[in-house]
């Protein structure tokens, strides 16, 4: 009789690069899996060697390291069978899952669907896999898949489930936006129902360059039940149980698939058949029922904050900071940039300067020595006043017989860039930059000024969600950190006196739901106006967001967490006549014709 299946599922965060100490981190987790009972322990995908590699992959030399590190873990597993996720050289380069058991590499799969949008290059890099895969683990048979092959609603899962497989294993690395967990589960849930298997999703946890993964992985039984939940942006060992016997009553209960299994069966006769048993393993398992944590999940503010947090702890530490400096103004923005600074890293590792101008108002200058004070940072108060009397002095010659206008307004921007960057190499501190994706959307931002530096926490967060975030983090009962008087103030980025965000852009609620049309949505103008928005400021936000490009280009990465950040995300030519202004006209000139 089949016993029961104790699964370990390992939502780890690797380095990408640090192939050696992935493998000492897998080998960790093969051990602890082990020392739990669990017969067969998952991974994430590419686990060995980070994801995503990007041209790391182009050098051989890395991915011979992948191999020899690979054969060296496969070494360690015995009485236990571990999925690891490494880049596989072979004829061409593939991504792949080894299953390591009995000290050797037992079996390769090889991924099948190779996403090639948004955030993804992977046809740049890898061939695809041309066969399902089942191994049979302890007389279970298990099909393995990698993170895209499970979207697909046919095969590679349909063939593997048809051909008997009664649990799916998905080795993923999928990255997180807003609310994409939950829209996750509910496709695992429906695979699970519909194929009459059991899924276990082990996805990756952390930081890399822009990316966050939320781990969230999950073992989900036949019937869709939730077996376990790890929790969001941690590192999680977690070990269930699976009993095979209740995927084959659900399936002697519910007969749908008996014509498809017939017609696999003869195509599984030729001679090639469209699924491939790799291996028949035996290792010792517990042969009782665990009981595995389901996590929570969080509600949107906690689980976006969550991003950020580790965002910016990983970019720092993988990247071998050990402090950041933030220039706070008094405002929202960098206010909100303080308060995740320090949830992610501890007061001791940040510092905050305030650089005032004769336009910075008293209330913003002492709501940055508040919220420096209540985070309990070290706190920095450097003028500029000589500055820009000096750069006067030394421009007013050239600027003779011209007023005063935004030039002037860049230059304060330029010294405070100057100002924090010369902290940053004074001190090796990482500067944060703090502007927010509504200003970088429309260019409200100055090159080398307040964009100036190494990790824009909030480059994908728009200002409606800068407000929600900060709110919400003044609820969780450690005090009101920022002032009411900072979510009271109308925005100022005060380079000149009583200057307002709305004297040059609408208002935020605006601003920012033409931006999600356009820049997230790939809107056009008439679309946009369909929606309901004014026309003279969809106009005029979409020139501003056009114009713009050259800037974002130049502005340091950010962490994504929305369905189109800027960056490696959104791609558009810097050099670009199109203009969707110009279809709207000709269509509303149609149109009264």
């Amino acid at each position: 009789m089949t016993e029961l299946l104790r699964v370990g599922l390992a939502q780890v965060n690797p380095t990408v690069g640090d192939i050696r100490g992935n493998a000492r981190m897998i080998a960790d987790h093969i051990s602890r899996a082990r020392d739990e009972g669990a017969a067969l322990v998952v991974f994430p995908e590419l686990t060995l060697s980070g994801y995503p590699p990007e041209d790391l992959l182009l050098k051989t030399g890395f991915l011979e390291a992948a191999a020899g590190a690979l054969n060296e873990l496969a070494a360690q597993t015995h009485g236990i069978a571990a999925v690891v996720g490494f880049p596989e050289r072979a004829e061409d380069v593939y991504n792949s899952a080894a299953v390591l058991a009995g000290g050797e590499v037992a079996a390769v799969y090889r991924k099948t669907y190779l996403p090639n949008y948004g955030v993804f290059d992977e046809q740049r890099y890898f061939q695809s896999g041309a066969e399902a895969a089942i191994v049979e683990l302890n007389d279970v048979p298990i099909g393995i898949t990698i993170c895209e092959d499970i979207w697909e609603p046919g095969p590679p899962v349909m063939t593997e489930a048809l051909g008997g497989a009664q649990v799916i294993v998905n080795l993923s690395a999928s990255p997180y936006r807003v609310g994409y967990g939950r829209a996750r589960e509910r496709m695992l849930v429906q695979r699970a129902v519909d194929y009459l298997a059991a899924m276990v999703f082990v996805n990756t946890v952390g930081g890399q360059d822009e990316l966050v993964f939320d781990g969230h992985s999950l073992a989900i039984d036949q019937d869709g039940r939730i077996l376990t939940r790890c929790p969001q942006f941690e590192e999680h060992l977690a070990v269930c149980t699976i009993d095979p016997r209740e995927v084959v009553a659900a399936r002697l209960r519910d007969t749908r698939h008996r014509v498809n299994v017939r017609r696999q069966r003869r195509v599984a006769s030729s001679a090639e058949p469209p699924v491939h048993t790799l291996a028949r393993l035996e290792v010792a398992s517990l042969g009782e029922r665990v009981d595995a944590e389901v996590a929570p999940l969080a509600g949107p503010e906690a689980e976006v904050y969550a991003a950020l947090c580790t965002g910016l702890r990983d970019y720092t530490e993988k990247n071998g900071f050990e402090h950041v400096v933030i220039a706070v103004s008094g405002g929202i923005d960098s206010a909100l940039t303080a308060l995740v600074a320090v949830d992610a890293l501890g007061t001791e590792r940040v510092t905050c300067v305030s650089l005032p101008s004769p336009y910075s108002s008293e209330g913003t200058r002492a709501d940055a020595r508040t919220i420096a004070g209540n985070l309990g940072v070290d706190f920095l108060e450097i003028p500029i006043e000589h500055a820009m009397r000096a750069y006067d002095e030394m421009l007013s010659e050239a600027f003779a017989g011209r007023e005063p206008d935004i030039t002037e307004e860049n230059v304060q921007a330029r010294i405070r860039g100057n100002v924090v960057m010369a902290l940053s190499n004074k001190f090796g501190w990482l500067v944060l930059t703090t502007g927010n994706k509504s200003e970088l959307s429309v260019g409200y931002a100055t090159l080398y000024g307040d964009m100036a530096g190494g990790f824009a926490v909030l480059k994908d967060v728009f200002k409606g969600w800068v407000y929600r975030l900060v709110r919400w983090r003044n609820g969780r009962g450690d005090g009101e950190l920022v002032p009411a008087s900072v979510l009271e103030r109308p925005p100022s980025a005060e380079l000149r006196y009583e200057q307002r965000d709305q004297d040059s852009l609408p208002p935020y609620e605006v601003l920012d739901s033409i931006l999600a049309g356009y820049v997230e949505d790939d809107l056009d103008a008439t679309e946009l106006v369909n929606r309901g928005l004014p026309e003279d400021e969809v106009e005029r936000v979409i020139a501003m967001v056009d114009r713009a490009e050259y800037k974002r280009r130049q502005a340091p990465p950010g962490i994504k967490i929305s369905t189109k950040a800027f960056g490696r995300d959104r791609r558009l030519p810097i050099t670009n006549r199109y203009d969707s202004r110009v279809e709207h006209a000709e269509r509303r000139l149609r149109a009264l014709h």
